[in-house]
């Protein structure tokens, strides 16, 4: 990019967002340092890292790295979307910190939002590395395939909510760069959770605009053992189970993507199936119960959610006669008392 271009260009914001993983920070932090398109500036937000690293930060000697620490845990969302409500570029692009950018990934993507006015966003495709940072081949191209973006036509798609929601192609935490005005960062509501970028490319597609597809991959997503796509545990599981449920009751009631409700009512049915099985693994088969009677009602022949139900509701039958039989008391019981 040449000098003219460079003092023309808009200004991007990288927000990196950090949370206990100083060597993935360094390592995020190299490649958005290194970018080939200069006019940036990087917001770290630390959410209270056990150990502060701002000595990580100060090391790279960079005027364009600026640092903000919360004294105290706010939440992954909270901290993220904090980075975006601070960033003063015409473009905003999420790094998180234990995966990382090409160096030619902004110099990629800014150029055609620049061209057009009516792109909300552009991204790309991604590889998947290991936690030591070494391509997975193998991963990459089923990554690609599931998220539907190996057959993907490069350019201009316009309406994008099917590619946005519908297959989640866009990984806006870490390959795509977003017009900044286009959504209220301020408003987005934490119960999003983990679900979050889900939500922004939400945000995105019902802008009405378009979103622009570069096929290369121009970024690298970490998979590791203490990520939350990578748990089996059933309290993790039933989080990222009510993130996802609050996201897909909002978008079932929005009109500007009712091409897709369908979609998302069958999305609703699975997610209740997963939220219903996770809580019947955690032993709470009451709270179970309401989430198989939804996936009852709307999918006939569900014979595991039957199962799944009959199970709960014996299960919770016979703990409400085993604490009956030792005299405790449970809140249905003492609130009919005081009826």
């Amino acid at each position: 990019m040449s000098v003219n271009t460079q003092l023309s260009a808009p200004l991007v914001s990288v927000i990196i967002p950090t949370y206990n993983r100083p060597n993935y920070l360094q390592q995020a932090l190299q490649s958005a340092v290194n970018q080939t398109f200069k006019n940036i500036e990087i917001i770290v937000c630390d959410n209270c890292s056990d150990v502060n690293p701002l000595p990580i930060v100060e090391a790279f000697a960079d005027e364009r790295i600026y640092f903000f620490r919360h004294p105290q845990n706010i939440g992954m969302v909270a901290n993220i979307i904090s980075g975006f409500v601070i960033a003063r570029g015409k473009y905003v692009a999420s790094l998180h910190d234990d995966d990382m950018w090409e160096e030619d990934f902004l110099a990629k993507l800014i150029p055609p939002l620049e061209a057009n006015s009516d792109l909300a966003v552009a991204f790309c495709d991604h590889y998947m590395i290991t936690t030591d940072g070494q391509i997975d081949d193998v991963l990459t191209q089923e990554c690609s395939r599931v998220w539907k973006r190996a057959d993907l036509k490069a350019g201009i798609h316009q309406p994008f909510y099917q590619i946005a929601v519908e297959n989640m192609s866009i990984a806006s935490a870490n390959a795509a760069v977003i017009r900044k005005d286009i959504i209220d960062w301020e408003v987005i509501p934490l119960e999003v959770g983990g679900s979050y970028d889900l939500y922004i490319n939400y945000l995105c597609s019902r802008s009405g605009m378009g979103a622009y597809y570069h096929p290369e991959k121009l970024t690298r997503y970490r998979e590791h053992e203490i990520k939350d796509t990578m748990t089996d545990n059933p309290q993790i599981n039933i989080r990222k189970g009510k993130n996802h449920l609050f996201c897909y009751e909002q978008f079932i009631n929005d009109e500007r993507i009712k091409d897709i409700h369908p979609h998302c009512q069958q999305r609703l049915i699975e997610v209740h199936h997963y939220l219903g099985m996770n809580l019947l693994k955690a032993g709470q088969p009451e709270a179970a119960i309401a989430h198989f009677k939804y996936v009852l009602q709307r999918k006939r022949l569900s014979l595991r959610a039957i199962a799944a139900l009959l199970f709960a509701f014996i299960r919770s039958l016979f703990i409400s006669k085993l604490l009956g039989e030792k005299g405790y008391v449970t809140e249905e019981r003492k609130q009919a008392t005081l009826a």
